[in-house]
């Protein structure tokens, strides 16, 4: 597909076909996008985490209220690790949520790519997920998204309305 299919085509779906699994392979290959992705001095503080059994699916679905999350066969997770982010030197920066969103951006379009469906979520319990998960205080979860594939007869809504590149491009 043409980069700039996948990036225009790109939504968030938000209607699961809950019998529908995705295959490992294309999982992995949608991984191995966010596993290339750049990060500050390369230090790559993440881990991502991939739900799809039963057992776990019930433990962390009730971190996001909406239902047709539920539906999701699969449940991509971004945990950082805060002692692996650079930081800069001048004030303590952390690179880590800036190198989390790369990577979940990479993976997110390698999904569309795939033609598997995504909503990326920062909208969760991180509380829920902290404990289903049992990380320490040095891990933290950045964002969620479903894997999946949309109920039958769900028809992409299209490219919603942006500013013009005229209004946020600016060469100085």
């Amino acid at each position: 597909m043409d980069f700039y299919d996948v990036i225009y085509g790109r939504e968030s779906i938000r209607e699961y076909d809950p019998k529908r699994k995705v295959d490992p392979e294309i999982i992995k290959r949608i991984a191995d996008a966010g596993r290339i992705a750049p990060s500050a001095c390369n230090f790559q503080p993440w881990e991502f985490l991939v739900v799809s059994s039963e057992e776990m699916l019930k433990k962390i679905k009730p971190c996001y209220l909406g239902n047709w999350f539920k539906e999701a066969q699969h449940v991509l997770i971004v945990k950082g690790f805060r002692d692996r982010a650079w930081l800069r030197g001048y004030d303590e920066y952390s690179s880590l949520e800036t190198d989390l969103t790369i990577a979940m951006d990479h993976m997110i379009l390698a999904a569309e790519n795939e033609g598997v469906a995504t909503c990326w979520i920062a909208a969760f319990n991180p509380e829920i997920l902290d404990n289903a998960l049992n990380l320490n205080e040095n891990e933290f979860v950045y964002a969620i998204t479903p894997l999946g594939y949309p109920k039958r007869g769900y028809v992409k809504v299209g490219h919603k309305p942006r500013k013009d590149l005229k209004e946020i491009l600016k060469f100085i």
